[in-house]
């Protein structure tokens, strides 16, 4: 019992630990909005969708993602993806990762993302599949 005890509070005190890190930069904080240019499935299970828009200070972007629910659990999932953009001669790519929830008509996605110019940004958004609409609020996480 005092094992499990420690042991709860341990994992208590770490996630504590890790929540007060994350830190978004509120200078680096920034709108981006997209146009749904695709979406598509095969299976009826793993939905592929491409977007493209403006990302604040990268410019025009384009996104793909794939978004499953390997939990089974309903109104949830997954998604990984992609991200390209150039501003002048500057190429920036990122890799996408993170959950989704629906919501009514729309889906909210909470995502984290690994820029290729070292950054690492946080962002929350929100689809509207009926209107062909992607908005995040984006910051770099500290």
């Amino acid at each position: 019992m005092k094992v499990l005890k420690l042991f709860t509070l341990i994992v208590a005190v770490s996630i504590s630990a890790v929540a007060a890190d994350l830190k978004l930069e509120p200078t680096s904080v920034f709108d981006a909005s997209f146009t749904v240019d695709s979406v598509h499935t095969k299976d009826g299970k793993v939905y592929e969708l491409s977007a493209s828009g403006d990302a604040g200070p990268y410019g025009r972007v384009y996104l793909s993602y794939v978004f499953t629910n390997k939990q089974n659990v309903p109104g949830y999932g997954e998604f990984t993806g992609h991200a390209w953009s150039q501003v002048e001669e500057d190429v920036v790519t990122a890799t996408l990762q993170g959950v989704t929830k629906q919501e009514g008509k729309y889906f909210k996605l909470y995502t984290l993302d690994l820029v290729s110019n070292g950054k690492l940004n946080f962002a929350i958004g929100t689809v509207d599949l009926v209107e062909k609409t992607m908005n995040f609020r984006v910051g770099e996480i500290d």
